[in-house]
């Protein structure tokens, strides 16, 4: 399905301004909040702990779940280091692999947070304004366990309710002071106090209310289910097995026009892959993540539309796409399926195509699997994909770096990469959680500028595209969180560590983006130039960076 680009924008009648061809059945018609939409219904049942006042129907994986679900990441990490007749302190080496992957990978400069995001102290400002008050939070520490963050603020929602008419009185402080006090309880173990919020929230959010109660109705899952240790059971269920794979497909390119700074990242990419077919008569781009091909769509037409108007040599182009044999595709036909859509085009439009499909997982891709010829300008398009490789903090085997280097060693005239701009991957819970909020709260909020609360499309894209990356963020640790996701800053040192330098995005590539905002799109969507990269954001918030490495 090719993205669908909307008439105009602006945001007076948002129902009018995008026509989506997409409609699909949902499990919640009615505007009553029912957190059983994340489950399957074939699953066993789940003991909460005792102290839990959750609902018994959430949650039904098999008794023994809570002791599938790892609580303690950097201690199986260690444990399989292996250092034979080595003996070595615990909790030293911890805090040494943290103090290293800090030095490679920081992202300020100067002692100042990479895109206005704030770290240490200055984080500890913001979240004190925004979130709590004054007196609660002392410190916001970066140690694994938060101790010095969170333990005062703990005492004080401990004392705040110690009594039933105390805890009666928790709707009193709204969903988004309900979550980061919940979120400060769970980092201390504290299940009574994260139990009674938990409840409160439940009742009090609606997944057709505003942004702020939407956003509450998904995180609050995830807490809930970060406490009965079934995060990945539900993150699997969200991106497997229900909703049906074409739905969640569609609901994918339903996003891209709901929420574009994902669609403008994808056209950054393309622009700069664009300019790096000049002088070239035979191209071959490897995507490692290709989706349903979307992107490409959209490229085979801009390249089609550029050889008619300069009556220009027809460059060949070869595209590699690889996908894991058991992704979200495959039911509704995988590769196969994406590479006689995108032939098809091509030859439509007159732009010599060929397609080279590689059913394997990334990690195990080889240079021999990809086919490359001589004659041929390499490119590789990491668009949204690189997040998903674990790294340094998950494995010694860093697939995230090693994946880098392989492709360095390809030699590529261009590569582009594309993600998310927020630290979902080495930061601890609690603060991992404020990021978190503070992100998907700007994703929600540019929602409720583009489509009605009650539309049945925003719902979808909500529970299916959204929910499942909120579960897996806030309820999942160790190789069982998937969704780790980095600022610009680390992408940048990554790069840079297996060889890269960066291409600047060119002034042509960013005017075109900025002029299909302001003729397409409401104008609280910002575009921002830095350091070469290309930020697209809702008003003052970077949601999404593209940036171009040789």
């Amino acid at each position: 399905m090719s993205l669908i680009r909307p008439s105009q924008g602006g945001d007076e009648n948002p129902s009018n301004n995008h026509k989506l061809m997409y409609a699909s059945k949902s499990s919640y018609e009615s505007e009553s909040y029912d957190p059983k939409y994340f489950i399957e219904s074939s699953m066993g049942e789940i003991a909460l702990p005792t102290s839990s006042g959750i609902s018994g129907d959430l949650y039904h994986p098999s008794e023994n779940l809570l002791a599938a679900c790892p609580s303690n990441s950097e201690s199986e990490y260690l444990e399989n280091l292996s250092l034979d007749g080595v003996d070595y302190d615990e909790d030293k080496m911890r805090l040494k692999l943290r103090e290293l992957e800090r030095a490679l990978l920081s992202d300020n400069e100067d002692g100042e947070g990479e895109d206005g995001m704030l770290c240490g102290s200055e984080l500890l400002m913001e979240v004190e304004g925004e979130w709590a008050d004054q007196n609660c939070l002392t410190n916001l520490s970066d140690s694994p366990k938060e101790s010095s963050s969170s333990e005062s603020y703990v005492s004080s929602i401990s004392s705040s309710i110690s009594s039933s008419k105390e805890i009666s009185q928790l709707a009193s402080r709204g969903p988004k002071q309900l979550l980061i006090d919940c979120a400060a309880a769970l980092s201390e173990g504290n299940d009574v106090i994260a139990t009674a919020m938990i409840e409160e929230i439940r009742r009090i959010v609606s997944i057709q209310g505003d942004p702020h109660q939407r956003i509450a109705a998904y995180m609050v899952e995830g807490l809930a289910a970060r406490m009965a240790a079934s995060g990945k059971y539900i993150y699997k269920t969200l991106k497997c097995k229900e909703p049906p794979s074409f739905d969640r497909l569609a609901a994918m390119q339903i996003l891209f026009e709901i929420c574009p700074c994902f669609k403008f990242g994808f056209m950054a990419a393309n622009g700069a892959i664009i300019e790096a077919f000049k002088d070239e008569k035979r191209v071959h781009i490897i995507d490692f993540d290709i989706n349903q091909g979307n992107q490409y769509i959209t490229l085979i037409q801009t390249i089609a539309s550029i050889l008619h108007k300069g009556n220009k040599p027809k460059p060949v182009l070869r595209l590699t796409g690889v996908d894991d044999p058991e992704s979200v595709q495959q039911p509704v036909g995988g590769l196969k399926n994406i590479g006689q859509r995108l032939e098809k085009l091509a030859e439509a439009l007159g732009v010599p195509f060929e397609f080279c499909a590689v059913s394997s997982r990334t990690s195990l891709v080889t240079p021999s699997m990809l086919r490359l010829k001589q004659g041929e300008a390499l490119i590789v398009n990491f668009a949204f994909q690189l997040h998903h490789m674990p790294d340094e903090s998950v494995s010694t085997t860093n697939e995230r770096d090693q994946l880098l280097r392989m492709v360095k060693g390809l030699n590529p005239k261009l590569v582009t990469v594309v993600e998310q701009d927020v630290n979902t991957n080495t930061t601890p819970f609690f603060s991992r959680f404020i990021e978190a909020y503070d992100y998907y709260s700007a994703v929600f909020d540019s929602l409720d500028a583009t489509l009605p609360r009650e539309s049945q499309d925003r719902m979808n894209v909500e529970r299916q595209c959204l929910a499942r990356d909120i579960v897996n963020i806030v309820a999942c640790e160790g190789e069982e969180r998937i969704e780790r996701y980095e600022v610009a800053g680390k992408w940048r040192a990554r790069m840079a560590m297996a060889g890269f330098t960066s291409k600047p995005m060119s002034r042509q590539v960013n005017d075109n983006i900025r002029e299909v905002i302001r003729e397409q799109y409401c104008n609280r969507y910002k575009v921002k130039e830095e350091m070469g990269a290309l930020h697209f954001g809702w008003e003052d918030k970077s949601l999404i960076v593209a940036s171009a490495w040789r």
